[in-house]
């Protein structure tokens, strides 16, 4: 078995310490995040290379070992990495408000283009059959091959990681679900931790600095922050089974969904279908169809969840559910952030934890493997013609380097005539 390719040290630089919040720094905040949100086309590695190149190198906001770092603590974290980043951007340039302004900036540019598309997509009635749709359906299937092949490359890179994706996606392949996501999850960071314990390296803890107001403060807020984590993911089950409403359900289902995604916004795709399809919420053309039409925009996957409530939400009021549902799923995210900033630069020396890790993203390499076939594939490909066109979209991803959202308009411009018209 060959040895996990050995983490980054941590660095003696010690944490980042926020700015004050003050109105000149929160417009800055609002300003520089909005026209990111409005840009950052590519998912999310490329949103990292975008917020360096704003951030670190434009504006000088910090330097390249305290971006680094930041980058380091939102991938050991469930949540949507770069939207992780940039909450902890805007918190070290103007304190928890510019956490949440740089956060709804960058977020809202494709939260309202996918609420826009849930109510184009309600006044064609039902798409049963629509060329359109059947496109945007192939175009997730390249989409989400992509997501594997390339996670799988990073993420299973010996024997032992791809043999527990190969059986995590075996296992939810028999077994489809919420709770058996949860536990091949869970699984794999057991068995990472049991594999890794004694042969992953990590560097010295840091030293800390500052003084010991500032810091009680700090460890204090992030006390908080993690303890509201933790109780709404037992609360908000309780509350939606106790009151029978729908909304309480709802939100639940995203928090909890949000609250698991390990390894990039892709895999948000089973977590959510699994909450949604089978409760009968949304049908899986529709499920599909948004999701396809979120690799087409700029800004952050997970604003998947705004067409989502949206497309769920009865009336021209609608937009107010797809807000619900984008709260919902990034709030976990917000929370965890939050909370592990002030610890990061000691936990990311312990062996134990990058161990656990490294199962726990090989498994998420299983979750997501499973979905491309069911429901994406099962759900999309028809025929011959079909499997050339998903397998052409691929190359052109992969391969060609081709803008997710031309690939995403072709399939769309193509779909009527992949049906046989």
């Amino acid at each position: 078995m060959s040895t996990p390719p050995r983490t980054p040290d941590a660095t003696d630089t010690p944490p980042v310490e926020p700015h004050p919040a003050t109105a000149r720094g929160l417009a800055e905040v609002a300003g520089t995040f909005l026209r990111l949100g409005c840009l950052s086309f590519g998912g999310p590695i490329a949103h990292l290379g975008y917020l360096r190149a704003e951030i670190v190198e434009k504006r000088r906001w910090l330097d390249d070992a305290h971006y680094g770092d930041l980058v380091a603590l939102c991938q050991f974290l469930p949540g949507p990495a770069s939207s992780q980043v940039v909450f902890a951007l805007g918190m070290h340039r103007a304190g928890i408000l510019g956490a949440l302004v740089a956060s709804a900036c960058f977020t809202l540019p494709s939260a309202l283009l996918m609420i826009g598309f849930a109510y184009g997509a309600a006044r064609v009635g039902d798409p049963g059959g629509a060329g359109w749709l059947h496109g945007l359906k192939l175009a997730a299937v390249a989409v989400v091959a992509q997501a594997v092949w390339g996670m799988g490359k990073k993420l299973c890179p010996d024997r032992a990681r791809v043999s527990v994706c190969i059986l995590s996606a075996a296992v939810l392949l028999a077994m489809p679900g919420a709770v058996a996501q949860l536990g091949v999850i869970a699984l794999g960071g057991v068995i990472g931790w049991w594999l890794y314990r004694d042969t992953i390296s990590v560097g010295a803890a840091p030293s800390t600095s500052g003084g010991s107001a500032s810091w009680l403060s700090a460890h204090l807020f992030a006390a908080a922050a993690l303890v509201t984590f933790a109780a709404l993911l037992v609360v908000l089950p309780a509350l939606a089974s106790a009151t029978g409403s729908r909304s309480a359900a709802v939100f639940d289902s995203f928090y909890r969904s949000g609250s698991l995604v390990f390894g990039g916004g892709h895999v948000v795709l089973p977590l959510l279908r699994a909450e949604i399809v089978p409760r009968g919420w949304l049908s899986d053309d529709r499920f599909l169809a948004g999701y396809a039409a979120a690799q087409a925009l700029p800004g952050p996957m997970f604003a998947f969840s705004a067409y989502l409530g949206a497309a769920m939400g009865p009336g021209p009021a609608s937009w107010a559910n797809g807000f619900w549902c984008l709260l919902a799923l990034f709030l976990p995210a917000w929370l965890l952030i939050g909370g592990a900033l002030p610890f990061w630069h000691r936990l990311r020396t312990k062996r134990w934890a990058q161990a656990a890790l490294a199962g726990a993203n090989a498994a998420v390499v299983g979750v997501l493997l499973a979905a491309l076939y069911d429901p994406v594939f099962a759900e999309s490909v028809h025929g011959t013609r079909d499997v050339v066109a998903a397998l052409i979209a691929f190359g052109l991803l992969e391969h060609w380097k081709a803008p997710p959202w031309l690939v995403v308009a072709g399939m769309a411009a193509t779909g009527q005539w992949l049906l046989g018209a």
